[in-house]
């Protein structure tokens, strides 16, 4: 009967445990257990492969997550209230809204939604040592954006003329150019 393994050669017969070298893309061995290379269910020559891949070949994971610095902060916060607040423009007009005015075109659900995002926005704030009063006036701004943006149509309307994030980072900015570094 001939061998129906095709991974197999013919000098082999089917249930022998030989198996050919399993090479990685830059030419090393790679080492194949039932549980991995050192019997622990993890094959690190095959993490390491992974991580030295063309899938993740230049960017540092650990980058990811290491502590942003104040500037990067506050970058941040200001790129996300430009796109919540005037990222784009109504053809023919000078009327900036963001996705604010958008997602809040769904009823309560986008309002809570917007509402929330605000809200994180404060917290970073707060984070980056903004005091009690500047953040009760950041919390004013969301809670009046939040509440008449429950109002249908003209709800809308004040989203998009109000601005709330962006009133909140011009006014973290003005507090922490006071402060000294």
């Amino acid at each position: 009967m001939p061998n129906d393994d095709p991974f197999s050669s013919g000098s082999r017969s089917r249930g022998s445990s030989a198996r050919a070298k399993i090479i990685d893309q830059d030419g090393r061995e790679i080492h194949q257990g039932p549980l991995g290379s050192d019997g622990s269910g993890f094959d690190a020559s095959a993490f390491r492969t992974f991580q030295q891949g063309p899938f993740v070949s230049g960017f540092d994971f650990s980058a990811a997550f290491q502590p942003l610095t104040r500037e990067q902060r506050l970058a941040r916060l200001d790129a996300i209230a430009k796109l919540l607040d005037v990222a784009f423009i109504v053809p023919g007009t000078n009327i900036r809204y963001g996705i604010d005015g958008l997602i809040g075109l769904v009823p309560i659900i986008g309002d809570i939604v917007t509402t929330a995002i605000s809200l994180w926005l404060v917290r970073e704030a707060r984070a980056l040592g903004a005091p009690w009063h500047i953040t009760a006036r950041m919390l004013g701004n969301v809670a009046v954006d939040g509440v008449v943006g429950l109002v249908p149509v003209a709800g809308d309307a004040f989203d998009v003329m109000f601005r709330a994030n962006m009133r909140n980072v011009r006014m973290l900015k003005r507090w922490l150019d006071r402060q000294p570094r």
